[in-house]
Formats: structure tokens, sequence, C-alpha cells
């Protein structure tokens, strides 16, 4: 089933989606794999095309995962900048926002294993300690695979949320799902599943003015 929506309103209404995720209902093999088709449309450095995508679906492996993430949560609980803590500033509006936001996480970490499909786009090699020219360009080439999989996701009636605490624990991951670790590097675990109702809405966010540089980082916009 497709909403048939436009590309602005794809673009605007495409939210991190964790609590409206419903469980009980499977995601077709042949949706992901449609939404997968559209990811490999979009650009890659140089025209590599090197992405690699592993689906998962199999409920051990997907409890396997969970329980890999819940490890890394009780790490990034204790980091400065989690979600809970990413915004510091007084407005009353944000804060509350980023309560929302935090309690969201919390309640995916809990039950991450009901997740009915996971995606964890791959890139060849160790990324780890790349000059930033080299990282950047890298991550780059996977990106916009990702958001275009999360884009053609919406369009479908799928939530999806990007994450990657489990790449604290990269190498068990890697273990589990038979990923070569020093060949492959997994790049984030996407959460798919079908959502509670599709009236998603364009996000409170600050005016682009207040985020905005033009020709210098001084610059103001015309």
């Amino acid at each position: 089933m497709k909403l048939n929506l436009s590309a602005d309103e794809v673009l605007t209404t495409t939210r991190a989606v964790r609590k409206r995720l419903d469980f009980d209902r499977p995601v077709e093999d042949a949706v992901l794999k449609e939404c997968l088709e559209y990811a490999v449309q979009a650009p890659t450095g140089s025209n590599s095309q090197a992405w690699q995508w592993l689906v998962v679906t199999d409920a051990a492996k997907r409890q396997a995962l969970a329980d890999i993430y819940r490890k890394g949560w009780a790490i990034y609980q204790t980091l400065d900048g989690n979600a809970a803590t990413a915004y510091s500033g007084d407005d009353a509006e944000r804060l509350a926002q980023q309560g929302r936001v935090s309690e969201s996480a919390s309640y995916l970490a809990a039950n991450f294993e009901k997740v009915p499909a996971m995606v964890i786009p791959c890139l060849p090699g160790r990324l780890d300690g790349l000059p930033n020219m080299a990282a950047t360009s890298m991550y780059g080439s996977i990106h916009p695979g990702a958001w275009s999989f999360m884009l053609a996701a919406r369009e479908r009636g799928l939530g999806t949320a990007w994450t990657t605490i489990h790449l604290m624990h990269e190498e068990e991951a890697a273990e589990v799902l038979g990923i070569p670790f020093d060949a492959v590097s997994q790049c984030a675990l996407i959460t798919v599943g079908y959502t509670l109702g599709t009236d998603f809405k364009p996000a409170k966010r600050p005016p682009i003015e207040t985020v905005l540089h033009w020709d210098s980082w001084g610059g103001e916009a015309p």
C-alpha cells in the first residue's frame, strides 16, 4: 500500500518512529526489497556502489541484536549529549520535545527485539581512524542510500529509525550475523515496521536563519 505522498510531504514527515511501530504486523520481504531498490538508486562517492545491505527478520537474531543494543544503551545513557541531555537550553517547547525523544528512545531500547525488521547498511573495509576527507567520502556513499530507503518506507506506511548504539559492540553483532568484521563495517541499524496510523507531520525546528551561514561562517543570508 502506498500513501501517495508528494516529494515534499515525504521529506517533511519522515520521522524517527519508535513508539508508533506495530510490533505485531510483519513486514513483507517484497516490500523491504522494493524499498532497497530505491536505496541503491542513490549517489555514491566516485560511483563506487560498494554498499551492502543486511536485512534481519529472524526472531532469534533480532533478540540477539536487542541484547547487544541494550548493553550499548546502558553505556549511552551515561554519556553527555544523550537523548535526554542533547539540548541544554531554556526553550520550554524544545525541552518538552527533547523529553519526548528521550522517552521514545527508551521505549525502543526496551522493545528492540519486537521490531519486525532491521536493516544494516554496510561498507567494505574498516572505517575506523580514517582522515576526515576519506571518512566523509565513505559515509557519504551510504547515508544517501539509507535515507532513500527510509523515505521509500514512509511512502509504504512503514516507520524507521536510524540507530547506531549496537556499534559499541559491533564485533559481537558481526559474529551474530556472520559479517566478516575485519573486511566489512556496519554503518547503522535501521529499525523497520508498519506504523500505528500514518498521520505524521513536520517536526518543530528552529528557524533556518538560526543555523544558516552565507559565504562565510558569520555571513547572513540575503
